[in-house]
């Protein structure tokens, strides 16, 4: 029931208009070290509602059309693109400057220049295409992340330890067989019937229809500053976030059918979201007001492995967006109350997760909303805090319509 925040490393592939500062950390950023310049999503979906543009098509900008030197990653949208490199990111455990070079972190223009890092993602882009068609049908089943596992080199010799070691916990985000004993666990409708009932029962759920959150927010994008953070949804399908940064505000808005970026510190002012981006802005809203979530999701399904989250079990339902990628949602086997959403987005070179881990619910207007919620991608996290939130309030339709493109404020304004 979260709005979150998704983002991507800048990565492998060159790019570059020219623009404005940067500022970059180290490789550490993957396993939660300094900032790095990210793309900061809404995770994206849908074809319904009001307000903005809906109904009318977009077409995004492409990859080429964008960035300088690209080669390889042609024919994809910006978000998509940007995606892509974040699913690098994750693979190898480097961070832009790593593959880009140092002075590419203070200039969009320099992500343009090669390196032989660079040369090597092309050539390996290209190898891994090669091996899905020739030898799976076209089916994506080697990637990056195959070989990599978060590693720049591969490894050639057999690990001892790991083999007579106590192996790895199962990743709990993969798209899993159900148990074989899965007919004993309850179904999803049940589950999802208990989590309508801990949030205020049917009827009590139906009547929130819209809100007004305010709050702060902490992301690779502010430097790790808490800033503050407006938040608009209405049912069905309506959600803006506005992150008021020091150099200046980073707006997300989906209307019912498209969604976009307006933000400072992206290659593009105003970066339209499409595939499993606008997927996700979907699935976020209808989270929102979830007293139809039988119905805006599909192919639900139980029987997963048992797990915990924070050392509490949770029951696990897998479906899908009316767009078809797959969605899992974790639930409290106590409470009944959602605490994770993962989501997936198929990017140029493999899938990505992205976790909205949910908490500090609060009864608002007879319902009880989450106050607090962090999101985890491929290159970091982000972590929103309610102070207030008040339901049921009349939103001028203007704050669910396409943004204007993001204007960066005087540098002596940022101080």
């Amino acid at each position: 029931m979260g709005l979150s925040a998704r983002s991507a490393g800048q990565g492998i592939e060159s790019h570059g208009k020219e623009g404005g500062d940067m500022k970059f950390g180290s490789r550490g950023a993957i396993r939660g070290g300094l900032a790095t310049v990210v793309v900061c999503l809404l995770g994206m979906g849908g074809a319904r509602g009001q307000g903005g543009q809906a109904g009318t098509e977009q077409k995004p900008q492409m990859s080429e059309e964008a960035f300088k030197n690209v080669q390889v990653l042609r024919g994809i949208s910006v978000d998509q693109f940007l995606g892509t490199m974040g699913f690098f990111a994750a693979s190898l455990s480097l961070n832009c400057t790593d593959c880009h070079t140092a002075e590419s972190g203070g200039s969009w223009a320099r992500y343009a220049d090669d390196t032989p890092l660079k040369n090597t993602a092309r050539r390996m882009v290209v190898m891994v295409n090669s091996i899905n068609k020739a030898d799976f049908g076209g089916e994506r089943k080697v990637t990056c992340y195959t070989c990599h596992r978060g590693s720049q080199r591969p490894e050639v010799t057999p690990s001892l330890a790991e083999q007579y070691g106590t192996p790895p916990p199962e990743d709990p985000d993969k798209i899993e067989i159900l148990n074989a004993n899965g007919a004993n666990q309850p179904s999803a409708e049940q589950i999802l019937d208990k989590y309508i009932q801990a949030l205020g029962g049917a009827q009590q759920v139906a009547k929130l229809t819209s809100f007004v959150a305010k709050g702060t927010y902490t992301g690779f994008d502010t430097d790790f500053a808490k800033v503050p953070v407006d938040i608009y949804a209405q049912a069905p399908g309506l959600r803006t976030m506005v992150v008021h940064t020091l150099a200046g505000d980073n707006t997300t808005t989906y209307d019912g059918q498209q969604a976009w970026v307006a933000a400072v510190d992206k290659p593009v002012p105003l970066m339209p979201l499409t595939g499993g981006d606008l997927e996700g802005a979907r699935a976020d809203a209808d989270l929102a007001f979830p007293a139809r979530i039988k119905q805006d999701f599909k192919n639900w399904r139980s029987g997963f492995p048992a797990m915990t989250i924070n050392d509490k079990a949770v029951q696990v339902i897998e479906g899908s967006t009316a767009g078809g990628s797959p969605i899992k949602l974790y639930f409290d086997k106590d409470s009944g109350l959602l605490v994770r959403q993962v989501r997936y987005n198929n990017t140029a070179i493999g899938l990505t997760p992205t976790h909205v881990e949910y908490s500090d619910y609060r009864v608002v207007s007879g319902v009880k909303v989450p106050f607090h919620w962090t999101v985890t991608w491929v290159d970091g996290q982000s972590t929103t805090e309610l102070s207030s939130v008040q339901a049921n309030v009349p939103i001028d339709a203007t704050k669910f319509a396409k943004p204007a493109p993001a204007v960066p404020k005087p540098a002596s304004a940022s101080r």
